[in-house]
């Protein structure tokens, strides 16, 4: 009888331990977390040497302004960012020189709203357009020449020199010099003089109308000069 409970009791064990075997098994894997967003100021500290890069985009509240973009674009966006060397080789002075918007154009000038891979450029057409706008006075012109990518604004000249961090929608580029606009570091071009206002031309109207009224003045002068000669002449014939 107990040799019975014995087999009795293992077999239930194994028909238990089956079950958890199999219901485990079938339990699917949790999902992996999602990645979080790419957030531009933690991949710059990551690489180190773009400290002034970083305090520029913070200080023009570009930071948040690109993550966001990130997040609510399929166009992806390229940066060029200089480093702390090709900050401290701009002449003494400059940045300090900069109102607040000028700064804002600046940092906005280093950022085109498209990703662009390094095979890309050989490709792309410039001047690429940047956050800052487009035309002369923002020229940004990318060229490959060999392994070189070269970049020129009409005031720098300057080569990609590393890729500092590149995904499918986010690439950044180091260069070692800041990349400065025609349109902050140029005189602007002076306003257009304004038109000189032209006196209205005299119809033949009112020079008729003026000769008339010349005239007749003529004539009224003509007649009383007459008769008061005529009066001083009859009074001293009287007198007489």
């Amino acid at each position: 009888m107990d040799r019975l409970q014995h087999l009795l009791m293992s077999l239930y064990l194994l028909i238990l331990f089956i079950n958890l075997t199999k219901t485990t098994a079938q339990s699917p894997a949790p999902a992996p977390a999602p990645p979080g967003p790419t957030n531009v100021i933690k991949i710059l500290k990551k690489a180190g040497h773009f400290k002034t890069f970083i305090r520029l985009l913070k200080s023009t509240q570009l930071d948040s302004n690109l993550n966001s973009q990130l997040g609510n674009t399929n166009n992806g966006l390229t940066i060029f960012a200089p480093s702390d060397t090709a900050f401290s080789v701009l002449k003494t002075g400059t940045l300090r020189s900069l109102t607040d918007q000028e700064k804002l154009e600046l940092m906005q000038f280093h950022i085109v709203p498209m990703f662009i891979s390094s095979s890309q450029f050989e490709t792309v057409s410039s001047p690429l357009k940047t956050h800052a706008g487009s035309g002369a006075r923002f020229q940004l012109n990318v060229t490959a020449s060999g392994n070189s990518l070269n970049i020129s604004t009409g005031l720098t000249n300057t080569t990609i020199s590393d890729t500092v961090y590149m995904d499918t929608n986010l690439a950044i580029y180091q260069v070692d010099k800041v990349l400065l606009p025609l349109d902050i570091f140029t005189p602007k071009p002076a306003p257009a003089p304004a038109p000189e206002l032209k006196a209205e031309s005299e119809s033949p109207d009112d020079a008729v109308s003026k000769k008339d009224i010349s005239s007749g003045v003529s004539f009224a002068m003509l007649r009383d000069t007459v008769l008061f000669i005529a009066a001083t002449v009859a009074a001293i014939s009287f007198s007489l």
